[in-house]
């Protein structure tokens, strides 16, 4: 099923089950069909206007010496996915599941000059983005996932 149609409902389905899978292989793996778990980072948030966790799959890149970056395109929608207005409403209420590795973290949305300067690093290793900010009719946003200092240790 494409994920733009899908409902609310069949996507928060759906993103538990990536989820548990993810979770079970101790973030590795191959996930579903298309997915592996080494591309894939677990993000929870709290809903902008619910208040509800969530946890959300999604892929992540190493942009910029390694920082940990997940891209708002919602495949090229015209409206940014809900994770990041969730995430613009609640930065610090953030917990990261990287491969094993789980924390807390600061969601922060990369300024419009650092945006443009990381955008070609990213499309050098997901070109795929082009044609997404083509269909958006929007810039895309950048968010890096910052670790917490005092999550370091965990």
């Amino acid at each position: 099923m494409d994920p733009l149609s899908m409902t609310t409902e069949q996507r928060n389905a759906l993103n538990q089950q990536v989820a548990e899978q993810f979770r079970a292989q101790g973030g590795s793996g191959k996930i579903g069909e298309m997915m592996h778990a080494d591309r894939m980072v677990l993000v929870t948030h709290t809903g902008a206007r619910s208040g509800k966790r969530r946890t959300t799959p999604l892929g992540f890149w190493r942009l910029d010496g390694g920082r940990v970056f997940i891209v708002a395109s919602a495949m090229g929608a015209p409206r940014a996915p809900d994770w990041f207005h969730n995430l613009v409403a609640h930065p610090d209420e953030v917990v990261v599941e990287l491969g094993p590795e789980r924390y807390d973290a600061v969601a922060a949305v990369a300024s419009a000059d650092e945006r443009e300067r990381l955008w070609g690093e990213l499309i050098q290793q997901a070109p795929f983005f082009t044609e997404h900010q083509e269909r958006a009719g929007r810039l895309i946003p950048l968010i890096e996932l910052r670790r917490r200092a005092e999550s370091a240790g965990d």
